[in-house]
């Protein structure tokens, strides 16, 4: 695969606003502001953060007609052809009412759970979709896992449980208050991936096929999503709940004005909301483009390098401290990854085989000229890998 400018660029977009994403998010979590009490409490508001997330995923549909309109207008019919464009348009938007049924509880669970636990452990333990992605398709798609990607779900276990440990013997310096929140937190991140894995064996099943424009998908998902979660956010108002689960001054699951006046009174705070809603917009397009252009298992790497970043950002910013068990779970996770996506092994062995091939032709041409001094010009073939 050749790295062009272009390619470099969304790599690197990629990579950059998939970390802005998780770790504006996790800033907004640890910031103060005064809110509709006057009293100065910590912004925990994940419902609230959820639904900006969607608005950023509606950017993307507003991105598509923008660029659907620019290309119809410079040259009538390219729009068909262009690849941010190219797809079908004719289909119904309640096909992508289910899967954005899923996004929403997701990722308001995993906004929970980022609240209570570490920005770093919150992205490595999200790699346990694969496990349950490789399940349910085994179930939905009839699909055989191969020995190999079995193997990569066992380390991927083995990955989870040591960044799980790590938890129990880390410390931070913000709002974590104790080692039962941040296993609350860690469980809720890894429940949230099962919904997730619904989403994505639902979008192979029904919506793959379709020809579905990427940035349509993500779009209509996203207007959804915000439809339904800003809807819910008024019983939200009147549902009783307890800390570590809320922290506002009527004690309710989401209290939407008081998260509002928070971020009217603080600068930093609007400032970590705006990075989130302008973040999922380029993550979205860059995700969607890295797969276009290169490949899933490429995007899963880079996936992977936001992690690193993110991890190192938090232990800079001394949002938490350095453990050596994260690095263990987190290289079994790489590994466990790498494995699973067909990324560390059939491409070592296919390098051995031309390897193997190289050496076995190199051999030949000098068994032959050995053959032609000593037996007079015969020659001798020898059997060699195929390519």
């Amino acid at each position: 695969m050749e790295w062009t400018g272009y390619r470099i660029f969304l790599a690197l977009l990629l990579v950059i606003t998939g970390s802005i994403n998780t770790l504006s998010t996790k800033w907004a979590d640890r910031l103060t502001s005064e809110g509709l009490d006057g009293e100065s409490t910590r912004f925990v508001h994940p419902f609230l953060q959820a639904s900006t997330m969607f608005l950023g995923e509606i950017a993307c549909l507003a991105t598509y007609k923008l660029l659907y309109w620019y290309y119809s207008r410079r040259q009538p019919g390219s729009e068909s052809i262009e690849k941010a464009t190219a797809g079908n348009t004719n289909f119904n938007a309640l096909l992508l009412f289910p899967p954005a049924m899923c996004d929403m509880i997701s990722t308001s669970t995993m906004y929970i759970g980022l609240n209570l636990t570490y920005a770093s452990s919150f992205q490595m333990l999200r790699g346990s979709v694969i496990i349950f992605v490789a399940l349910l398709s085994m179930g939905f798609l009839d699909r055989k896992l191969r020995c190999v990607e079995w193997t990569g779900i066992v380390f991927i276990l083995g990955g989870l449980s040591v960044v799980g440990m790590s938890d129990f013997t880390g410390s931070s310096s913000g709002p974590h208050k104790n080692q039962n929140s941040i296993i609350t937190g860690d469980l809720l991140i890894i429940a949230a991936q099962i919904i997730t894995a619904f989403q994505m064996v639902y979008e192979e099943k029904f919506v793959k096929d379709k020809d579905i424009p990427a940035l349509m998908v993500v779009g209509y998902e996203g207007l959804w999503g915000f439809l339904v979660l800003g809807a819910l956010l008024v019983p939200f108002y009147w549902i009783p709940a307890n800390p570590p689960f809320s922290d506002n001054p009527r004690n309710v699951l989401e209290d939407t004005p008081d998260g509002l006046v928070q971020i009217y009174n603080n600068g930093l705070l609007l400032l970590s909301v705006i990075g989130t809603f302008v973040s999922i917009a380029f993550f979205n397009f860059a995700g969607v483009s890295v797969t276009k252009e290169m490949s899933a298992t490429t995007r899963m790497v880079l996936d992977s390098v936001r992690t690193i970043v993110i991890w190192a950002v938090c232990l800079a910013l001394k949002w938490q401290d350095f453990s050596y068990l994260q690095v263990i779970g987190f290289g079994l996770l790489l590994i466990g990854m790498c494995l699973y996506n067909n990324v560390l092994l059939e491409p070592a062995f296919k390098k051995l085989q031309r390897f193997m091939n190289r050496r076995a032709i190199a051999r030949a041409g000098l068994g032959e000229g050995n053959d032609e001094d000593e037996e007079g010009g015969g020659t001798t073939r020898y059997s060699v890998f195929s390519n």
